[in-house]
């Protein structure tokens, strides 16, 4: 019999797939339909942590990925959607230790975010520092908040 490590995340993340299925069933039967991002969220063992924060000229996305490289880090944009996918691989493992303690997860991973309509999509930028991937996400001029002087008569 093997022993299969109980993970919480996996379960949470099985649990958004089934819904995720769920909806996706009655998008396509009503004519919407979104294939992008669907093979990698369907093999994602883990979902990095990610802060989202806001200021009035853009939108800045901060993702933890320890221990992955920038080659292994994929971003795309499609139709609203921001997806930010890849592989964190697994160390070697030595012939002369062994683990007592594993919590670190490897494999795939995946994030999905709706982003707002008014930004400006041709100029989002990411940046990959010391395990940390910072998206920016311009804010187009419309969505910018606008100071109105008030006048005392």
């Amino acid at each position: 019999m093997a022993l299969v490590k109980w993970s919480p995340e996996r379960e949470l993340l099985n649990v958004e797939r089934e819904f995720n299925k769920l909806f996706r069933s009655f998008g396509s039967r009503f004519g919407s339909t979104s294939e992008e991002g669907d093979a990698e969220y369907e093999n994602a063992v883990w979902m990095p942590l990610a802060g989202i924060s806001e200021d009035k000229d853009r939108y800045t996305i901060r993702l933890d990925l320890p221990g992955v490289s920038k080659s292994d880090v994929k971003i795309s944009y499609v139709e609203g959607q921001l997806n930010i996918s890849g592989e964190r691989k697994q160390e070697k493992e030595s012939k002369d230790s062994k683990y007592h303690r594993m919590e670190r997860v490897f494999g795939k991973y995946y994030r999905s975010f709706t982003l707002p309509q008014q930004i400006r999509e041709d100029q989002i930028e990411a940046e990959f520092k010391d395990g940390q991937l910072s998206i920016t996400v311009p804010k187009a001029e419309e969505a910018k908040p606008k100071e109105i002087e008030v006048k005392v008569k």
